[in-house]
């Protein structure tokens, strides 16, 4: 079935009897046993809830996964699958990474016995030459976050796969519309759901996705374990994001390719970090394992001067967090999603006081660069 059918009717399954074409909030806590010792298949929300198991059973069919785990954000998801892991574990990730990863990774899971190397992960040799005898995972972003540094999935895949290595891609960026991580050789998607799976930029959400059976009873029970399941409502939320992914993502992509060209016009914009446009590094690669390049551009100023103006200056582009959803957001990594990196770190990262990020929405494209024209000039 189609991807744009997957996400207007979503999983095959129905639990409703009544005929209603919005997916019902089965808003309750526990269930009632029709006898001892049966079910009828739901015992206790935090275990399993039938408006979440629709919601799962979607981002599994989109993503041509079979296990698909809903959490209350896209960290909490991440929290959980470092649960898979026991002290004294190796994990190599993209050194361009989202900050609030980056975070969990060196201020809660060091200190529980992981270990984590990061890499240029856009070359495979780099990450072939951090793996040792304890590496168990590869923890990658492609598009990253913010610099868009693209990973070939499948060259990393034939790296970790005779190792018994799992592959972890974040997918978040451009989603299972646009790219599938698990038939380029991934074992674990993460997704953060708030982002475009939602869309709307109204609730919190995080999934994890596999097609290999043990691995998904594994998220399950640390779902069960954990207790960070995504609520009925904000699953049913999320089913009616997902609803309008396809198109959203086709015309944010859309206005992203015209901003990321006329941005490189701009005599202040120095450099213009966008997958789509045809001098990207790894623009080749993007074109042959994803069928679309998302809507997410960063792109760097003259100045810290210029930076400021711009992020003060924006009308109808809105100064905020996140990204994904229907209205342009513009964010400044530094102070924002790679606050808890040191300077040294960020730099290393170029994540400087010049670099902006575009999460470009489904407003009218002139309008946007109208905006962001006198912002600049």
């Amino acid at each position: 079935m189609n991807q744009k059918t997957i996400c207007i009717h979503g999983c095959k399954e129905k639990k409703d009897l009544t005929g209603s074409v919005s997916v019902p909030i089965y808003q309750s806590a526990t269930f009632a046993h029709p006898a001892v010792g049966k079910s009828t298949g739901y015992d206790y929300s935090r275990q399993q809830n039938p408006t979440r198991e629709h919601l799962e059973c979607t981002v599994a069919a989109l993503e041509g996964g079979s296990h698909a785990v809903a959490f209350t954000s896209g960290m909490a998801a991440i929290t959980a699958l470092m649960e898979l892991f026991q002290p004294g574990d190796h994990i190599i990730a993209s050194e361009d990474l989202y900050g609030g990863s980056i975070r969990l990774f060196e201020q809660i899971n060091k200190k529980n016995g992981l270990r984590f190397s990061y890499a240029d992960t856009s070359d495979a040799t780099k990450i072939e030459a951090l793996i040792t005898k304890d590496t168990k995972a590869v923890f990658i972003e492609t598009p990253s976050n913010p610099t868009m540094i693209v990973t070939d999935i499948k060259a990393v895949s034939e790296l970790t796969k005779p190792r018994g290595i799992l592959l972890i891609v974040d997918n978040t960026f451009l989603t299972p519309y646009f790219q599938k991580p698990l038939q380029l050789g991934a074992d674990i998607i993460v997704h953060s759901g708030t982002k475009y799976l939602c869309g709307h930029n109204d609730t919190l959400a995080g999934f994890l996705v596999t097609e290999d059976q043990k691995l998904g009873e594994k998220l399950r029970h640390l779902l069960m374990s954990l207790g960070s399941c995504l609520s009925p409502f904000d699953s049913w939320l999320l089913i009616r994001g997902i609803k309008t992914l396809a198109i959203r993502m086709e015309k944010q992509q859309e206005n992203a390719i015209a901003i990321a060209h006329w941005l490189k016009t701009h005599p202040k914009v120095k450099k213009v970090y966008y997958a789509g446009l045809s001098e990207h590094p790894s623009y080749e690669i993007s074109s042959t394992q994803a069928s679309g390049f998302g809507s997410m551009i960063s792109f760097t100023v003259d100045s810290e001067a210029t930076a400021v103006q711009v992020l003060e200056k924006v009308e109808l582009i809105l100064y905020a967090e996140s990204l994904g959803g229907v209205e342009t957001l513009i964010t400044y990594p530094m102070l924002q999603t790679h606050a808890d990196l040191t300077k040294e770190e960020r730099d290393a990262r170029g994540i400087n006081e010049t670099l902006l990020r575009l999460s470009v929405g489904l407003e009218f494209a002139e309008d946007l660069i109208s905006d962001l024209k006198q912002a600049l000039d």
